[in-house]
């Protein structure tokens, strides 16, 4: 009979988890305008009932848009792989929105250190910028924006007048749009009406690859600083555009938890971030502990989670005059889940982040001026820091790889840093003008250029959370080089152009040449296998005459034989043309087979290229970051397309068809071994 008893009570009180009205989650000390959609108005159920969908998320926001134009102002950054859309709601005061423009450049002026000593910020608002769920199977950020979304539309009273008088909100509903939309549909799909919380169900346990990463299983809280994916250049452009003064990075942490938010480990904070910023983080994390005590939730700080990448989106604002927050809930991953710490659910988890966004916008508000004044002295003072720092600029480039050359300026560009062209006279023969650029550090990215390519060698503390190295040219396979001496710079380069690509020599009616050391010359010779072009492959070096100069090829030179293709010469030239300017490399046209040293062009070391038809297997075991970045490469960058075979399908179909397997790191306990 106990038994039963506690059954029935277990039942019934986890049905009472199952939704929760606005008034579990809003302040009770304000009222709210009615004339303002309500989140379940929109999207048809109650917050933290369903998990919710990307598209109704972007609904909701629209409507909160389109009710309360007076105070909230939607842009759409731009898309995801997916085609969702990633949009950015700006909330403040009406008399704010009035001159929003105008309010946006006196506020970007703070970064310049020729202008920021004239800007006056006795009344300038202070710009929050509140990111939600970079994780998409960290859902609580999310589904709690619904919340502040509401409370900043709607709310009333001189409380949140005074609140939006003094603060630009930008309010970025989801970080990972097409991460979320997976999680959500997995753990809506697995609810049951009586919800279930053993945490072996099947809710709480995603098929591979999970919701965590974005469309090519990346995952996007890595990738501020490179800025590989269209999700991070869609935010580093308004990032820029604003130059928010605090990033709040909603996140979620292990079930038996509680509720984490920063300062971290002391000892793990990367030296380039400046004291002050800990400092800020520290007074801000007041109002963080106030807040959740007020709705007697249980939180830590100063333990296990560090502030040492720049890649991460708490932690790239450390290098940018700004101070990023990490947030940390323990997740429900479902609905309701027995944790340690007994039953956690949905509803509670997303009531702490909304508690903490709104704890982030009071102590803002609060010390607005004091993170005003700490941006501006953090850039006004980066010539100082210049001047101190034994090195003076960095010069990097690959004279036989223009397009990596071109990437990874254009990444630097992405982070407002300045590159010049190499100066007339430059005489170092290992970098050559039009092929490489230069770096000053006496700039006012100087933290963030020094965040890119210094090599830290030294640490306090042997533990971290994650990554510790990240010489970005290292990474990149780009030679480039310390300069302790301020070189003279070159032109500014104010936008920068892709090389073009040709053919050298005009039409062949011999064969073609062209170097396998660029970039982009594997999707180069892709689309001519893909066209029905004979291509060659050189096993062997050889040197011979191109334009009158004597010119090495090395190993993988790539030939186009023109007699042994099935189009005319006057149409190879023109397909090869249109590979060349598509892909920005430069093919020789060639009138002879005879080389001066090495093997002919008729010599059996030059091998026909077979048409590559790739299968990755993929699945459980294989690391899924490790798959998404071959299949991003793949795909977006070479235009090869890739079969993608979990380890069951390997294991019974038919391998002929293809002549490459792709095997990332992982385990594969379930293939077939024999048919490798």
């Amino acid at each position: 009979m106990r038994k039963l008893l506690f059954a029935i009570c277990f039942l019934l009180l986890a049905n009472s988890f199952n939704a929760q009205d606005l008034k579990y989650y809003l302040p009770d000390s304000v009222t709210y305008n009615p004339s303002i959609p309500k989140p379940k108005d929109i999207i048809y159920h109650e917050v933290g009932e369903w998990h919710i969908t990307h598209d109704r998320l972007v609904n909701y926001m629209k409507a909160i848009a389109t009710a309360a134009p007076d105070r909230v102002k939607l842009e759409t950054m731009g898309f995801t792989y997916e085609g969702r859309p990633q949009i950015l709601l700006i909330i403040t005061s009406p008399k704010n929105q009035q001159r929003l423009e105008e309010i946006r450049q006196q506020h970007v002026k703070l970064t310049d250190p020729f202008q920021s000593s004239s800007v006056n910020i006795d009344n300038m608002p202070i710009v929050v910028w509140i990111g939600h769920s970079i994780h998409g199977n960290e859902s609580s950020g999310a589904n709690a924006s619904l919340l502040t979304a509401y409370y900043l539309a709607a709310a009333q009273g001189k409380q949140i007048d005074e609140l939006l008088d003094n603060v630009v909100v930008l309010f970025d509903p989801s970080f990972n749009p097409d991460g979320l939309q997976r999680f959500s549909t997995w753990a809506n799909q697995h609810k049951s009406k009586n919800l279930v919380s053993d945490p072996n169900s099947r809710e709480f346990n995603e098929v591979w690859p999970g919701g965590r990463f974005n469309h090519y299983w990346f995952d996007l809280n890595r990738d501020w600083l490179p800025a590989v994916h269209v999700e991070s250049q869609n935010r580093l452009a308004w990032f820029h555009k604003w130059k928010p003064n605090i990033l709040t990075d909603h996140h979620e942490q292990g079930s038996n938890a509680t509720f984490f938010f920063q300062p971290g480990v002391a000892s793990r904070v990367n030296p380039l971030t400046p004291e002050k910023n800990q400092e800020l983080t520290g007074k801000l994390a007041k109002f963080h502990a106030a807040f959740l005590d007020r709705i007697g939730s249980l939180y830590f700080t100063k333990e296990n989670y560090d502030d040492f990448y720049y890649g991460k989106g708490s932690t790239y604002p450390d290098i940018q005059g700004c101070i990023g927050i990490l947030f940390e809930q323990a997740s429900s991953r479902g609905h309701l889940q027995q944790t340690s710490n007994g039953l956690l659910s949905f509803p509670f988890t997303i009531r702490n982040q909304f508690v903490t966004a709104l704890s982030t916008l009071e102590g803002a508000k609060v010390l607005r001026k004091e993170f005003l004044e700490y941006q501006r002295d953090f850039f006004k003072h980066a010539s100082d820091r210049a001047a101190a720092f034994s090195i003076k600029a960095y010069v990097f480039g690959d004279k036989n790889d223009k397009a990596k050359t071109f990437e990874f300026a254009t990444m630097l560009k992405r982070h407002q840093i300045e590159i010049n062209e190499l100066p007339d006279g430059w005489n170092d023969k290992d970098f050559e003008k039009g092929a490489a650029f230069l770096v000053s550090l006496d700039q006012a990215q100087h933290s963030l250029i020094r965040g890119i390519f210094d090599k830290t060698l030294d640490y306090k503390d042997s533990l971290f959370y994650d990554i510790t190295a990240w010489t970005m040219p290292l990474a990149f396979g780009l030679p480039y080089k310390e300069l302790t001496t301020a070189p003279s710079l070159g032109a500014k380069v104010e936008s920068l152009n892709f090389p073009k690509g040709e053919i050298v020599g005009d039409k062949s009616n011999y064969a073609y040449l062209l170097e396998w050391d660029e970039l982009y010359a594997p999707a180069a010779v892709n689309e001519m296998l893909t066209a029905g072009i004979v291509v060659k492959v050189a096993t062997n070096t050889f040197e011979m005459q191109i334009a009158g100069a004597n010119k090495k090829f090395d190993y993988g030179t790539i030939l186009i034989p023109v007699n042994q293709q099935k189009d005319n010469a006057e149409t190879l030239a023109s397909k090869i043309s249109a590979v060349a300017e598509k892909y920005r490399l430069k093919v020789y046209a060639i009138t002879t087979g005879n080389v001066n040293t090495g093997s002919d062009l008729g010599s059996s070391k030059f091998i026909v290229v077979t048409k590559p038809t790739i299968a990755m297997i993929v699945g459980p075991g294989v690391n899924a970051t490790d798959a998404g970045e071959v299949w991003h490469l793949l795909d977006q960058r070479m235009n090869i397309p890739s079969t993608h075979l979990e380890s069951s399908v390997f294991n019974r179909v038919e391998l002929n068809k293809y002549n490459t397997i792709i095997m990332v790191g992982g385990t594969y306990p379930d293939l077939n071994k024999d048919k490798l």
